[in-house]
């Protein structure tokens, strides 16, 4: 006669063997779970629909990935593994198991193992993933799109997990949504100045990668914790195998964080102090995601969240930070190798070397390959120091890659042949935008990044397009010296809510346009898929960036002509750098609803200006 418990036994057994007894960051739980959020979900979830608490056999969790859970339903015969239409979960394991995930999907990521059988080779298998907040429930694949059948490490859960779209998306979305609370909490309790902000989140990053920091914070009174935390950014530093000349630089921007007023303070709702609240929110919110993330820009998304709730245009200083697809995108258009050397002249909070430092790790096989690319593969140039330590921090996080970022202007002699002995053969580059130094101008940086350059490399800009279409003297300068192999139109509001028009400009560098004699190839990218959201920004809302990315690429690559999308057209410094200058209208594509608005809104502008007048008047 068939036997649940030696289902659950042999389900046990597996568990045991991979090593999930022994992992003392792993809590395994039978039946019922002592964690007040599990017990919650699961109260009323009872597999009979009458009641009661539900009891998967199994409830796996861990403080590292804490937004995840693994949860086992066993059956005793094979027969019982899954229903035609999985609605029977008194019934079935896998019925039973996607009962119990919908359930905790409320809050976590849920990954739900059903297992049937009476010895191991006759074991039944399926392993389901329900993202957090998601309406249904899928089978579980690994990154190559495979099904996977058998019951795996808890890292390989993790990872095949975490990699889901659907789950990187919510979890970028929840970590954005902290962003703002954490602003808000800084802005009421910390007093601390808008550029203060992302310091302290970076520098407090930093020091929970210590981990007796991370497991100790919360035993220091709050002066305590201040002083502890800027030691252990210090030790943090040294351990990073920073050259002593820039250990000063990336240390002074958190010295004032350090003998802040408000963050040693004991306060009344907050008694162990307002560093204690912030820390354990990034070290409970914020470090899983970029444990597992590792392209992406922690540092700088949470400074271009702080920025949307500053004054002014929100851009002071020019800066406006590139968004991550984009970073992502120059990686794919200048086609990355592990052993390129990618320069960055304004490197912010470094996306652009994230990325490449991403594309580049995802060819390197040895442990001495991913050494070599963090030694000599990236190189960063940031002026402003607190931007600097931010950069810095961000690549720190990654495991290094800031030996060759530099601090200081790029125009600078030392730099300028310190960068030169890298040898660099891709550039990629977000200038300064709007700076009434006229030497100060967009084109200045492309020049710039383009000299620094070697022969025949390809330096890539994302640049507003009135330096495409505008006059100016460096734009001959420039085709003197370097080719421009190609440009593309940007959405409008790819910055938002920044309000500037932008194209990404593509050159040859040290191959001077004239000889090349080289049509360029002009994009019409007006469309990434992104949509702008209240709260959020523009987000991927309809999961269709990755392809349009493709196909964008692709197209650079092959040079292809496409009506209404890209050609290509000889020009010189005179004549228009755009593809709204040269496009054909493919009028194939207008409909007559595309007719009604665009009389519409002519209407609506004649109305407009006509008002306007009469005002005047």
């Amino acid at each position: 006669m068939v036997n649940e418990k030696i289902t659950e036994n042999l389900a046990r057994d597996i568990l045991r063997n991979l090593n999930y007894y022994d992992n003392k960051d792993v809590i395994i739980e039978e039946q019922k779970s002592r964690i007040e959020e599990i017990k919650k979900l699961l109260k009323g979830a009872s597999k009979t629909g009458k009641g009661g608490v539900g009891s998967p056999e199994f409830i796996i969790s861990t403080p590292s990935t804490p937004d995840f859970l693994i949860i086992f339903e066993c059956k005793a015969s094979t027969k019982k593994h899954e229903s035609t239409n999985r609605d029977k979960p008194k019934d079935y394991a896998v019925d039973g198991v996607l009962h119990y995930a919908r359930k905790l999907a409320k809050s976590y990521n849920v990954i739900a193992v059903a297992v049937s059988g009476q010895s191991e080779s006759s074991l039944k298998i399926n392993n389901f993933l329900h993202p957090k907040c998601a309406a249904q429930p899928r089978e579980l694949k690994n990154k190559s799109g495979k099904l996977v059948n058998t019951v795996v490490s808890l890292e390989d859960y993790i990872e095949h997990g975490t990699f889901d779209p659907e789950v990187a998306q919510k979890r970028e979305d929840d970590l954005m949504a902290l962003s703002r609370e954490l602003h808000d909490f800084m802005r009421d309790h910390a007093k601390l100045t808008e550029g203060e902000k992302p310091l302290l989140v970076s520098g407090t990053l930093i020091a929970l990668r210590n981990k007796a920091f991370a497991k100790s914070f919360d035993a220091y009174c709050p002066e305590d914790l201040q002083k502890e935390w800027m030691r252990v950014i210090k030790e943090e530093m040294k351990k990073a195998d920073i050259p002593h000349s820039k250990e000063y630089s990336m240390t002074q921007p958190y010295s004032s964080i350090a003998v802040h007023p408000e963050l040693g303070k004991s306060q009344k709702k907050y008694p162990k102090g307002v560093l204690f609240e912030l820390v354990k929110m990034l070290n409970d919110k914020v470090w899983p995601f970029i444990s597992v993330y590792h392209d992406f820009d922690i540092v700088g998304q949470f400074y271009g969240e702080f920025l949307k709730y500053t004054g002014g245009d929100k851009k002071a200083l020019g800066i406006v930070l590139t968004p991550k697809h984009i970073t992502e995108l120059f990686s794919f258009l200048v086609n990355v190798q592990k052993n390129s050397k990618v320069l960055d002249i304004c490197a912010g909070t470094g996306g652009f070397l994230i990325s490449a430092m991403h594309q580049m790790f995802k060819q390197a096989v040895t442990k001495e390959e991913k050494e070599k690319i963090k030694q000599e593969g990236l190189i960063g140039v940031e002026q402003q120091p607190n931007m600097y330590a931010l950069g810095a921090s961000n690549m720190i996080l990654r495991g290094d890659g800031k030996a060759n970022l530099h601090q200081g202007s790029c125009f600078g002699d030392a730099i300028t042949t310190s960068i030169k002995k890298h040898k660099c053969d891709i550039g990629m580059l977000n200038p300064p935008y709007a700076q009434s130094d006229e030497n100060l101008h967009e084109l200045v940086f492309v020049k710039h990044m383009l000299d620094y350059l070697q022969e025949g490399a390809t330096g890539v800009a994302i640049v507003p397009m009135s330096c495409a279409v505008s006059p100016h003297p460096l734009r001959e300068e420039i085709l003197k010296h370097h080719t421009l192999d190609a440009v593309m139109s940007m959405p409008d509001d790819l910055f938002y809510p920044v309000g500037v028009v932008t194209c990404i400009m593509v050159f040859k560098a040290h191959m001077p346009h004239t000889k090349t004699d080289r049509k360029t190839w002009f994009g019409y990218w007006k469309n990434d898929g992104f949509v702008k959201t209240k709260h959020k920004g523009r987000i991927d809302e309809k999961g269709v960036w990755s392809k349009i990315r493709d196909d964008w690429v692709e197209a650079y690559r092959n040079r292809d002509d496409i009506p209404g999308e890209s050609m290509k057209f000889k020009v010189d410094h005179q004549l228009e750098w755009c593809a709204e200058a040269y496009m054909e209208t493919d009028y194939s594509l207008i409909t007559q609803s595309d007719y009604e608005n665009a009389v519409k809104k002519f209407l609506i502008f004649k109305l407009f200006n006509e008002a306007q007048e009469d005002i005047v008047k």
